[in-house]
């Protein structure tokens, strides 16, 4: 996004910076599929709508006065929500909870500022404070595809969309669903396309899921329809699960203006989130049992012969050993260090014979691709053994740091948006 005033920026961002409060950038553009926006799994309370209205001697102070004035509405409407009360915090206080400042619409004056924020609370640490549980029973990992249709072309990856971005926003970390999102680099672009999403072969999807560490597939779909260029928007979502894109649920949202696209998007990935949290409750995204299931090996039939052989032949068991059992590892990555501490972990337990990083999504979920001389079940045995937390799924292992948030990547700032509304009825 780019700021009315480009001094301002290096103002408040120093401002921050002392004062503690969690600064938000802009993202550039990037060419090719990849996305520039990393990926959000930080799960911080978010409060949006905040409106305020602030004067001071400049513009400068008058903004900053606007962000503090924030924090404070911020917490009140949090706690109003979560508890039924409002409480109020010292500015101090408030400062080490707050993550990040998201800017949804704003005016600077020489000595006036007026703006609608979105305010970014610390899930652990509010969470403590005002006395509710903050733990969140996820389900097995669904990689999710944003599969967006504008001027008559879908896209996925091949080049960066808006659909994608917003995805890449979306705080999961508060929803039932355990997304594996993907950046849209390297060969994403080419195992997960808009012709892709159409096949419906087990054996494929079962082979992609394994490559990012997922059971199951999501596909987010939406068809922009433009009436004319900068005018108004409607976007039609649908929601679909597995590779026979069983449908979860549908709606239309509008806008105004070709400016208010990223909250076209940002509402359509709320609505969507909520309808397959919805899903999940009503038991709808089971795994279908053919893509879990796998299919069992070539049976070579060896002829016997008449001379006896004075080697052994090798068991099953043995061959097993010496070559060890290959099991994604799905793990958080919000930085560089996690990705070395996590391979570090896993080369420490016994019968592991390697653990390499084979996608890596920093802010984000990560996969290790690791080595393992016996079972999955040993290896998961060995893992809760020393304190994480393990889901297992088909050929995958999902591991936490029980109650660990790995620290919350910084957000990038949407440019100024409207809201998003619902599409009128026959629009």
């Amino acid at each position: 996004m780019t700021l009315a005033r480009k001094s301002l920026t290096i103002g408040i961002a120093s401002a921050l910076a002392v004062a503690g409060l969690g600064a938000v950038w802009a993202e550039g553009d990037t060419k090719g599929g990849g996305s520039a926006v990393p990926i959000d799994a930080s799960g911080s309370f978010e409060v949006s709508g905040v409106e305020v209205d602030v004067k001071g001697k400049d513009a400068d102070s008058s903004r900053y006065g606007g962000w503090r004035l924030a924090q404070r509405k911020g917490w009140e409407m949090l706690s109003r929500k979560l508890t039924g009360k409002s409480s109020t915090m010292s500015d101090s206080a408030l400062d080490s909870m707050v993550t990040g400042i998201v800017v949804e619409q704003e005016q600077i004056g020489p000595t006036r500022y007026i703006a609608r924020l979105s305010v970014l609370f610390d899930r652990s640490k509010a969470g403590s404070i005002l006395g509710v549980s903050v733990a969140v029973n996820q389900s097995p990992p669904m990689l999710i595809v944003p599969l967006m249709y504008s001027g008559g072309s879908g896209l996925v990856f091949e080049r960066e969309t808006a659909w994608a971005k917003a995805w890449n926003r979306f705080k999961s970390g508060g929803s039932t669903l355990d997304y594996v999102r993907v950046q849209g680099n390297g060969p994403d672009s080419m195992l997960l396309n808009a012709g892709q999403t159409l096949r419906r072969g087990r054996n494929w999807w079962r082979s992609v899921l394994d490559q990012y560490g997922a059971a199951d597939v999501l596909i987010a779909e939406v068809q922009l329809r433009r009436e004319y260029p900068g005018g108004p928007i409607i976007g039609m979502f649908s929601a679909t699960h597995g590779p026979d894109r069983q449908k979860i649920g549908s709606f239309a949202l509008r806008v105004d203006s070709g400016d208010s696209l990223d909250a076209l998007m940002d509402a359509g990935v709320q609505r969507l989130d909520k309808a397959y949290r919805e899903a999940l409750a009503l038991g709808q995204l089971n795994t279908d049992r053919l893509l879990a299931t796998r299919p069992p090996g070539a049976k070579v039939e060896e002829k016997p012969t008449d001379e006896a052989t004075d080697e052994a032949t090798p068991t099953p068991e043995a061959t097993a050993a010496a070559t060890g059992n290959g099991v994604n590892i799905q793990f958080d990555t919000p930085n560089v260090g996690s990705v070395n501490a996590g391979e570090a972990a896993l080369r420490g337990i016994p019968g592991v014979r390697s653990a390499i990083t084979s996608s890596l999504a920093l802010g984000g979920i990560s996969v290790m691709r690791v080595t393992y001389d016996g079972a999955i079940p040993g290896l998961r045995a060995q893992l809760e053994a020393r304190g994480w937390s393990v889901q297992e799924g088909a050929g995958v292992l999902r591991i936490r740091r029980p109650g660990g948030s790995g620290g919350a990547p910084q957000q990038p700032i949407p440019a100024p948006t409207a809201t998003a509304t619902a599409a009128p009825n026959g629009g």
